[in-house]
Formats: structure tokens, C-alpha cells, sequence
């Protein structure tokens, strides 16, 4: 389900191809580009001044078309990594059948014969002059340094979301939302409860009573038995945005034995990028856990690059090769010229060295980069999640949004939840401040849980102790 954007604050509307609207540009004829991002894929000439729809074949809803990679392949065939799945186009986009259960690509490349497809999870390879496209695993072995654990932030994530115990976890959450809503509806009735009589006709008194009894009961009883979970997922979620998101960014944990977590894949949810560097015959891997590359096609253990570019907890955006050992690595935390065997960090946009040691810290750099497109002309573009396109150098200003392309582009309904749940929702109100919704919410759940909790241990304590009959207070 989809939403029209103009429901929501003017910062949740598309201007100058903003909102992550475009990633990068592929190339499918002499005068024919396509564009593609959180908007799909729509064909554009080689100036990119026009543009049209070139979704057919995409389920519906506008995340099904949440574009992470494309590619024309050297023998005319085009291939979409998605949210939600591989495609192929022919007349239209048609999806394509993988041996994995987790389908969210995010690079595809092509070497001599051989497509490779990398999900979040695992690496797949098939070739490209086969008819019917017969997909097989590559066994990626861990890194170098791998330790067997997992980064704090995932872990909180899959305790917060109940991911950590699959299906049973998420219904498990599910309910403990249902009984928020409960706690608090029955808990604004109490308060409200007594104002209500002294303003109401006597008929109505003892209907109001005979509620506010069964409430509160209930309030009392779910709130007790619930009362560990409540506290769970609240200080969980406090955790997963920022500011105190920094706090656990970089760390790591064992894996929680018998969970999602415990998985022997050592790169299970941590691919993030790929590319290949035919001249040094290597393959340069981008995971949650830093940059590495293999010389052997895999055939052994990944090794790391000694220095690496800065790369926010948002994931990565832009990976690229400017030329042999020289990359482009663009993500919330910036764009850098990276030459990692020279150990040369550069910050693309400033063309100053990185201080190293300002590498680590908050996750958003002074231009949160969500894509890049290079003209065939040469012209540059960086695209920042909120301002849009950048042009860099001499280039002239990137073509303006057309109406088409923008009421084609509404807004999940999952998208617009989670943009209330994490407070992003707030900003046109309190600016950068925003970010303070989630843990000054947090702390007030916590106080009024944990309060809540002794308001009725203790009567109940007592009462119990005198051995006097347990009644739920009430009006």
C-alpha cells in the first residue's frame, strides 16, 4: 500500500532528486541511459534531459521497485537487483528464480561469462549465455580477522524487531505492541476516569466505574506480567537511533546461541557491494565489517584492507573503480578517492587527505551521500539524501524532476510507519533536534514502566503481607 507524498511534512516531498530518488545510471544504447533508485528505473537520453517509466513488469507498491543495481550485460541482456528479488527485462521485468531464501540484492556484475549476484547474505554466479539462467553458490570464506561474532547494533536489531526467533519473535512483538496501545489507553482512562464523573449524569457513573474497574484490572495484570518485555523492547529501540546509536555502532557480541543470529554463514546479513578489477584480476568486497578482497575468485580466505574509508552504519551508497587499485566509496559518512594499497584516504568532494582520526563518531558526514551519476559527457553528480543532486566541478545543474516521475514516486505505507515509529517524522518541526524524539520517549517509557510497576507492587505487597483481600484500586 502507497501513499501520496503531499499527505506528509514538505520534507518527505521529492525536490532535485532528493530522498535517495537516484543511485547511479546504466548505459544501454549510444543515446539511451537508464536511472534507477528508490524511484524505480525510468530511460533517459544521454543528457539525461527526459525521462520515462520504465517499470512495466515490477509488482506493485513503490518498494517493490527500490532499485539497488542494474546492469546491461555485453551480450544485450539487463538484469535489476531489487528490495525484494532479482529481475530480467524482456518487453518487461520479469523475476527471476534464486536458490537462497533472502533475496535482497545489492550488486550485480558481470565477468567474461559469468553474472554474479550478491545478496545480503551470500554470493551467487550463473552464465549469461545460458537461455534460462541457473543460479549456484559461492562459498565465500570469512575474512581474515573474522571472529565468529556479530556487530552489537544487529543483534539489538533482531532482539528489538523479534526477528531473533523468527516467526514466533515477531508475533511475540506483534503482541507486546498490542499491549502498549492497552497499557496506555487504559492508563489515559484512569487518569481521565475522575474528571469524567464530576461531569457526567448520575446514570452514568456506574457505567464509567464498572469500566474504569475492568480496565485498570487488566492494566495492572498485563502490565506485571509484561513488565521485562516492555523494558526490553523500549531500551532496545532507544539503541537504534541516534544519538545513542553511536554508542554501539562499532561493537560486537557473540552470537546468541539457538537465535537468527547463531548462523554458520560468517557473512549472513553482512554483503553490502562488490565490484571486479580486471586489471589486478581482483574482487573487492564491501561487508558491515569493513572492505576486503579475494585474488584467488574466492578460493580462500578474504583479506582486509589495512586502511579503510569511512562508511557509515547506514550502509554503503556509491562503490566504484576510477581507475587500477583506485576507488570511489560514498555513503551518509561522505565520498572518498580511496587507494587502499598506497593507504590514501581523500575526501572527493574537498579533495583534502582524511584525518584518520576522525573516522569513527556519528554516522552522518556533512553530505550524506545516497548516489552518484557520471554523465557520458564526463559531467558529475553527487546526490545527498536531503538536498538531491549536486552537481561537481564545472558541470551544469542536473535536469529538474518532472511531474511524471514525482506522481509516480508516492511513499509505502511501511515506509511512512516506520518514518512516525523513529521519529524521522518530526523534523519539519524540530529541525536537527529530532533525533532527541526517540531517546527522551524512551526514557519516559522506561520511568513511567518502571513507576507504574511499583504504584502497584507495593499496595499489593502489603496487602498480601496483612493477608487482606487483594481489590484493584479503582474509582
Amino acid at each position: 500500500m502507497d501513499l501520496n507524498r503531499k499527505w506528509l511534512p514538505g520534507n518527505y516531498k521529492y525536490n532535485n532528486w532528493n530522498k535517495a530518488a537516484l543511485k547511479s545510471v546504466e548505459k544501454i544504447s549510444s543515446d539511451s541511459l537508464l536511472v534507477y533508485g528508490n524511484i524505480g528505473v525510468w530511460k533517459t537520453d544521454s543528457l539525461l534531459n527526459s525521462f520515462s517509466d520504465f517499470n512495466k513488469g515490477f509488482p506493485k507498491g513503490i518498494d517493490n521497485r527500490r532499485i539497488y543495481s542494474l546492469l546491461s550485460t555485453r551480450n544485450n541482456r539487463l538484469f535489476a537487483g531489487t528490495l525484494f528479488g532479482l529481475y530480467e527485462y524482456d518487453t518487461e521485468w520479469k523475476k527471476i528464480a534464486l536458490p537462497v531464501k533472502e533475496e535482497r540484492i545489492v550488486k550485480i556484475i558481470e565477468k567474461n561469462d559469468s553474472l554474479l549476484v550478491l545478496t545480503r547474505s551470500g554470493l551467487l554466479v550463473a552464465n549469461t549465455n545460458a537461455k534460462t539462467l541457473v543460479f549456484s553458490k559461492i562459498n565465500v570464506l570469512p575474512g581474515e580477522d573474522s571472529d565468529n561474532k556479530v556487530s552489537l547494533f544487529r543483534t539489538v536489531w533482531v532482539i528489538h524487531s523479534g526477528e531473533i526467533y523468527g516467526i514466533a519473535g515477531k508475533l511475540l512483538v506483534d503482541l507486546v505492541g498490542l499491549i502498549f496501545i492497552f497499557v496506555t489507553l487504559s492508563g489515559l482512562f484512569y487518569w481521565l476516569a475522575p474528571h469524567l464523573l464530576k461531569r457526567v449524569q448520575a446514570s452514568a457513573k456506574s457505567r464509567i466505574k464498572r469500566i474504569n474497574r475492568f480496565s485498570l484490572t487488566w492494566h495492572n495484570r498485563l502490565g506485571y506480567w509484561s513488565i521485562l518485555i516492555l523494558l526490553l523492547t523500549t531500551t532496545t529501540g532507544m539503541f537504534l537511533r541516534p544519538p545513542l546509536l553511536i554508542a554501539i555502532g562499532n561493537s560486537e557480541v557473540n552470537k546468541l546461541k539457538h537465535s537468527k543470529l547463531d548462523d554458520p554463514n560468517p557473512w549472513d546479513d553482512k554483503f553490502r557491494d562488490l565490484l571486479f578489477d580486471e586489471t589486478l584480476n581482483r574482487f573487492v568486497v564491501a561487508t558491515s565489517d569493513g572492505i576486503y578482497y579475494s585474488d584467488d575468485q574466492f578460493g580462500s580466505i578474504l583479506r582486509k584492507y589495512r586502511v579503510q574509508p569511512p562508511v557509515s552504519i547506514m550502509g554503503i551508497n556509491v562503490f566504484e573503480k576510477i581507475s587500477t587499485g583506485e576507488y570511489l566509496v560514498g555513503s551518509f559518512s561522505g565520498i572518498y578517492k580511496w587507494i587502499p594499497e598506497q593507504g590514501i584516504v581523500i575526501d572527493y568532494f574537498t579533495k583534502l587527505p582524511l584525518n584518520q582520526g576522525s573516522a569513527s563518531g556519528s554516522p552522518f558526514g556533512a553530505i550524506s551521500v545516497s548516489g552518484l551519476i557520471t554523465k557520458p559527457n564526463g559531467h558529475q553528480y553527487l546526490f545527498d539524501y536531503a538536498a538531491g543532486a549536486i552537481p561537481m566541478g564545472d558541470s551544469e545543474s542536473f535536469a529538474a524532476m518532472t511531474d511524471e516521475v514525482i506522481k509516480s514516486s508516492p511513499i509505502s505505507l511501511w515506509n511512512t510507519s516506520q518514518e512516525i515509529h523513529t521519529g524521522r517524522i518530526w523534523e519539519f518541526i524540530a529541525g536537527p533536534f529530532y533525533i532527541l524524539v526517540v531517546p527522551l520517549t524512551g526514557l519516559a517509557s522506561v520511568l513511567i514502566l518502571i513507576t507504574g510497576f511499583f504504584a502497584w507492587w507495593i499496595p499489593y505487597r502489603r496487602k498480601a503481607k496483612n493477608n487482606t483481600p487483594v481489590v484493584e484500586d479503582g474509582v
